[in-house]
């Protein structure tokens, strides 16, 4: 049986920082509790503005697969296949491009003249879908290798809540914690069971769709995202995550204990949430759960790049040891959640 593996891994952040105390500041009425605290972010990296180093939602997803084609053992050329996750869509400044495509645009910049490209979106499950897709190919001998990519320049939204907030509960205060980046991997065959992706399922609750939707002001003044927090929190809707990997290790006769993971990573929309989530698993799993990795305190929610974000920043310090078992757990608007294993021995950052 084939399987694939994370053959290389890339990132790019923005220089600059913002800080939440100083966003906060910016409120004309500040919220009634410890935003810092609630959600855990400290600071974020937001994109460059200025005429002379502006940075879309192009330009970061394009950063980061160089830095990523830096640590592999392909180039560009070699890929056969590049999928882009991005939510945000924005090149040549603040246009927003549907077609071409962004993976067709990325291809075209990094010198990959003959792939397959295409575009996914899947909210913050992005770069997990797009896994879930190459994993797939790759499996069933279609492609040899692929990437995924997306640059998310999605602090506009951000910058659209400061403007509009006006204290008390709001449907855009998750607005505020996130943050900019780029993220890309690139995912081939494996040789070897101790660096290799085990299995990837997703799935949609669309019963807690309206979540994520919420209903806009009429004077909306730019981009926003407005997020009903105590439905995306809903205990029932994360106990999907929980009851499908139950029963997909039931069905094969292992248990959440059996697969000894050393690490999970959650997405990163809240300290308080991943805290949950992890005390949710440990309890519906009847086992303790791994050492969790977060970032979110200094880089925020990153939308559809968390994941790897995360991945990157701990493989770049040291933290993840060679053959490390990884359990990656998505949560997104659609409501999308799932699983993804994989062992990890050869990635760099």
């Amino acid at each position: 049986m084939t399987y694939s593996r994370f053959e290389a891994i890339g990132a790019y952040l923005p220089e600059d920082v913002v800080t939440t105390e100083e966003l906060i500041g910016r409120l004309a009425e500040k919220p009634s509790f410890d935003f810092a605290a609630v959600t855990g972010v400290r600071e974020r990296r937001v994109r460059s503005t200025s005429s002379e180093t502006y940075e879309d939602s192009f330009i970061l997803a394009v950063n980061a697969a160089r830095d990523c084609l830096s640590r592999s053992r392909y180039s560009a050329e070699d890929l056969d296949a590049i999928v882009s996750v991005s939510i945000t869509r924005s090149k040549n400044g603040e246009t927003i491009y549907f077609e071409p495509s962004f993976a067709s645009m990325i291809a075209k910049e990094l010198g990959a003249r003959q792939v397959i490209h295409f575009d996914i979106s899947n909210a913050c499950a992005g770069m997990l879908t797009g896994t879930l897709l190459l994993d797939k190919m790759i499996r069933a001998g279609i492609i040899r290798n692929g990437m995924v990519v997306s640059g998310e320049a999605i602090t506009p939204i951000a910058e659209t809540a400061v403007k509009e907030l006006s204290g008390g509960y709001d449907p855009q205060f998750a607005s505020l914690s996130v943050g900019d980046s780029g993220s890309a991997v690139i995912i081939d065959v494996s040789e070897d069971e101790r660096d290799r992706i085990h299995y990837v399922e997703m799935m949609t609750a669309s019963e807690y769709s309206d979540a994520c939707i919420g209903k806009p002001s009429d004077r909306t003044q730019g981009v926003a995202l407005y997020t009903d927090n105590r439905r995306m929190h809903n205990e029932d809707r994360f106990k999907l995550w929980t009851g499908s990997q139950s029963t997909f290790l039931a069905e094969q006769g292992r248990t959440f204990a059996d697969e000894k993971f050393d690490y999970v990573i959650h997405h990163q929309f809240g300290s308080s949430a991943v805290e949950f989530l992890n005390a949710l698993g440990e309890r519906e799993f009847t086992t303790p759960m791994p050492p969790p990795l977060n970032v979110i305190d200094k880089y925020g929610n990153t939308s559809s790049t968390s994941h790897f974000i995360v991945l990157h920043d701990h493989l770049r310090q040291g933290n993840i040891p060679s053959g490390s078992k990884v359990l990656m757990v998505p949560a997104a608007s659609g409501v999308v959640t799932g699983y993804l294993s994989a062992t990890i021995s050869s990635l760099e950052a």
